[in-house]
């Protein structure tokens, strides 16, 4: 302890990492910062593998309408964060797809109904009169004042996404990379981006209450993104994914334990790093492989 009272680090982690564990509100924020690593890592694996980041951005956004509806109507916080997020990927997913679709008109959908829905967040707001909470908890969550109840829901997302990625992931795979060749084949291509998109809606909301929108999205992306500048395998990359996210939530948050500023600070940032220095090795590393490696096509998974 610091003479002001404030936890200081020592030079033994094994004695840090007791000091942190000795409270409760800790011990549920790194159960839960966890649980949201893994949910985020398998989720936004597949996100960035089908480049539907925006779409990702766009569902982590519905956290402002949702929770200024459910104040207005006075149910708790996380219906206006469910209902909206599934409203959301619905959306999204009833926008025409396919080869008649470019990558512009299909960002410029998604945008429309990014706007859509802040629009009708101000509304709720204008209606509702009130105080919205305070707008750091709004945009980051509050890690650390995590119910037991709120781990439990947690975890109940994790099993439902790491279930529902096993059952869908393969052929959802297959058509994220040759949507063409899996629809020959049988795959139901649609169908099954629908219901990704619903996943991902599920994930967004269940989390976007205690991390925030913006952190879940930082967690959805970066882990991910490094992963896959690391390595286009997908077993190891989805792996290293997880392990990422695990990493980058926990010694944010122990760092934030013995510091006056947030965890989420120190959570995107860390991940943000982790970013960079694997696309300059990744860029370092392709300078030195043969042409016809250099030439295939970006973001193919082997």
């Amino acid at each position: 302890m610091s003479p002001d009272g404030a936890p200081q680090p020592s030079w033994n982690p094994i004695k840090d990492a007791g000091q942190i564990l000795e409270y409760h509100f800790m011990v549920n924020a790194l159960i839960a910062a966890g649980l949201v690593a893994v949910t985020a890592g398998v989720v936004g694996w597949m996100m960035v593998v089908r480049r539907e980041t925006f779409a990702g951005h766009t569902l982590s956004m519905m956290a402002f309408p949702g929770a200024a509806a459910a104040a207005l109507v006075g149910v708790p916080a996380a219906w206006g964060y469910l209902f909206f997020c599934g409203g959301g990927a619905l959306a999204i997913g009833a926008v025409p797809d396919g080869a008649r679709r470019s990558w512009s008109q299909e960002s410029a959908s998604i945008g429309t109904v990014q706007a859509a829905a802040l629009a009708l967040g101000f509304l709720f707001v204008s209606l509702y009169g009130g105080v919205l909470g305070d707008l750091e908890s709004l945009l980051f969550g509050n890690l650390l004042g995590i119910s037991d109840g709120q781990v439990l829901a947690l975890a109940a997302v994790a099993l439902v996404a790491a279930v529902a990625m096993a059952a869908i992931g393969r052929p959802l795979l297959f058509a994220s990379v040759d949507p063409d060749v899996a629809g020959a084949r049988g795959v139901p291509v649609h169908a099954l981006s629908r219901w990704f998109l619903l996943l991902l809606a599920l994930a967004v909301a269940a989390t976007s209450e205690i991390t925030g929108p913006l952190l879940v999205f930082a967690l959805l992306v970066m882990p991910a993104a490094t992963a896959q500048a690391i390595t286009v395998r997908p077993a190891l990359s989805l792996t290293l994914t997880v392990a990422l996210g695990l990493t980058v939530a926990w010694l944010g948050l122990s760092i934030s334990y013995y510091s006056p500023y947030p965890a989420s600070f120190f959570i995107a940032t860390i991940a943000f790093a982790l970013y960079v220095i694997a696309r300059l090795l990744a860029g370092r590393s392709r300078e030195h492989e043969p042409e016809s490696v250099i030439a295939a096509p970006e973001g193919v998974i082997a």
